[in-house]
């Protein structure tokens, strides 16, 4: 047990150093320092904005996470003020509502069973069998014996719709293509002067928002496979497809998935099924087709947990899902692309 529960001093430290190695540094308007190795290795993430609540910092907490009615039902989270969303600062009164969804307790396989239960240990921090428990952002505490959120507190406790104790991996596949006009030539935006880059979004079937397509990594599953199924699945309604369809659907994606791509965030997400014992972490990574010839070989298909699918050209005026507009925003200044039409806002940053 003495290994299991971190101390504040721990979990307060550990988070700083996880949050500190992962934010990019930029020394000028709108720039990235190049990387060391080759371009598929490049991390580029988010500054610590998301994550900054949990040392009691006043601004910039996570917000999404702290929304009512919680998602898929009619309850109410305690309401969270800004100033206290940070769990270091003192609450003696903080009384949220505890929930966890049907589907969850009804135990189906890609869910925990509940913390009472006589014969569940999990081991929180490190790897768990085949399931991760390690979050992307360092070490978090355990209160009770439930893991605490580090990003702060959430108004509501147990798991929602989350099947795991602590932090739930998903993958995010943002698939991106040069906007072409009929002759094939990239369209500039006549504002910015910059080149204008699309990616391919789908329309969630659960809250009807607009996002990047994506799912939860299944246990012992690598990233790279997840996000490869994720989009087949979604994009292009790969588990409809006949034997053969799905042989020629293998094919183009292997094309798309083994070129070199850019790992664009790694970590705590800013989303509404988040509670103060169970949150949403992801891996963003970026493929970009540059002639876009892969993808013309590639039919549009809304499948599994997508209503619908399409080309949505990038710029600051996208809303979409929980933080997926600022993964998008990452990859066109990567790619050097249109993002805003006020040159200040280019320069600024998350």
């Amino acid at each position: 047990m003495a290994e299991r529960i971190l101390g504040k001093t721990l979990a307060t430290v550990s988070l700083s150093v996880a949050l500190a190695s992962v934010t990019v540094q930029s020394s000028g308007c709108c720039s990235i320092p190049a990387c060391r190795n080759t371009f598929s290795s490049c991390g580029f993430h988010l500054s610590s904005n998301i994550m900054s609540s949990s040392n009691g910092a006043k601004g910039n907490s996570h917000n999404k996470a702290r929304t009512s009615p919680y998602p898929g039902s009619k309850v109410q989270r305690s309401q969270v003020p800004n100033e206290k969303v940070g769990w270091f600062v003192e609450w003696q009164d903080y009384n949220p509502v505890e929930y966890t969804a049907v589907s969850v307790l009804a135990g189906p396989r890609w869910a925990d069973p509940q913390i009472s239960e006589s014969n569940f240990s999990p081991k929180f921090n490190e790897k768990d069998g085949h399931i991760e428990r390690k979050s992307q952002n360092g070490l978090y505490e355990i209160e009770n014996g439930r893991p605490r959120n580090p990003a702060g507190r959430t108004g509501l406790i147990g798991r929602g719709l989350l099947g795991r104790w602590g932090p739930n991996h998903a993958a995010d596949p943002i698939i991106t293509r040069w906007k072409r006009d009929g002759s094939g030539n990239k369209v500039t935006h006549p504002i910015s002067g910059k080149n204008i880059l699309q990616f391919v979004a789908i329309k969630r079937k659960d809250c009807g928002e607009w996002a990047i397509p994506g799912g939860m990594v299944d246990p012992g599953e690598k990233i790279s496979a997840t996000l490869k199924r994720e989009f087949g699945e979604e994009a292009l309604n790969s588990l409809q497809k006949s034997g053969v369809e799905k042989r020629e659907l293998e094919e183009q994606l292997h094309k798309l998935f083994s070129q070199e791509h850019l790992v664009i965030y790694k970590g705590y997400v800013d989303d509404p099924r988040n509670t103060d014992n169970a949150w949403m972490e992801t891996e963003a990574v970026n493929y970009h087709d540059e002639t876009g010839e892969i993808m013309d070989n590639l039919t549009l298909e809304a499948g599994d947990d997508a209503g619908k699918v399409k080309w949505v050209d990038i710029s600051d005026q996208l809303q979409l899902y929980a933080s997926h507009s600022h993964f998008i925003k990452l990859v066109a200044e990567k790619r050097d692309a249109h993002w805003s039409e006020d040159s200040e806002t280019e320069c600024r940053g998350l």
